[in-house]
């Protein structure tokens, strides 16, 4: 199995994340977005969207961090991480589409201004950001994981980008659920981390 992307993506490292709770062996292969790598074959035969991740596992070859997330709870592990029930998988998707969505213009858009210098609106993201937290710190009151009792791929998608959200400016001190949730997720058996960057709010801010 082969897992390309940078370390610095929390795109890539959800996945990474998911293949080390299912401790599933894999090689992990670093894509020189600088140069343009990813903009370019034999690349685009991957991924013509020219997007990291993507993973290959044996034939098959999969882009878009969440479909790899669907793929390796199907394939490799037990029904919790991807429950059968219609709601309780309703749930889950609830929280990929978040993640897809608010997240990654949220969180995700404030650490690209601040973390990669992106050209994007600094303080429209860590709004959204906010009225995002907002949502997730009621929804998580008296409640460990996003989408049930016990974790699943929605977790594993929302971790990375919530995690380093002060790396873009956007500090967690108000959302002691949050704050709890992202403990819960790290005392996972197997748990991987994202590299940590000096951008974004001091230590003190957090």
């Amino acid at each position: 199995m082969k897992l390309y992307g940078i370390p610095l993506s929390g795109h890539t490292h959800r996945v990474q994340l998911f293949l080390g709770l299912l401790n599933l062996p894999h090689d992990y292969i670093t894509v020189d977005l600088r140069s343009g790598e990813h903009k370019k074959q034999p690349f685009l035969s991957m991924n013509p969207f020219g997007e990291i991740p993507v993973l290959q596992d044996g034939d098959v070859t999969l882009a878009d961090s969440n479909a790899i997330l669907v793929y390796l709870a199907a394939k490799y592990a037990d029904s919790r991480w991807l429950p059968r029930d219609p709601v309780a998988a309703a749930k889950v998707q609830r929280w990929l589409s978040a993640a897809a969505g608010k997240i990654a213009y949220g969180p995700a858009t404030a650490r690209l201004v601040t973390v990669f210098n992106a050209p994007r609106d600094h303080e429209t993201a860590k709004n959204i950001a906010a009225r995002l937290f907002d949502v997730m710190e009621q929804e998580l009151q008296g409640n460990r994981w996003l989408a049930g009792e016990h974790p699943t791929i929605a977790d594993v998608a929302g971790y990375s980008y919530v995690a380093h959200a002060p790396e873009g400016g956007v500090s967690l001190k108000p959302y002691p659920n949050i704050r709890a949730w992202l403990d819960n997720v790290r005392a996972l058996p197997g748990f991987v981390g994202m590299p940590a960057t000096k951008a974004g709010l001091a230590p003190e801010e957090v």
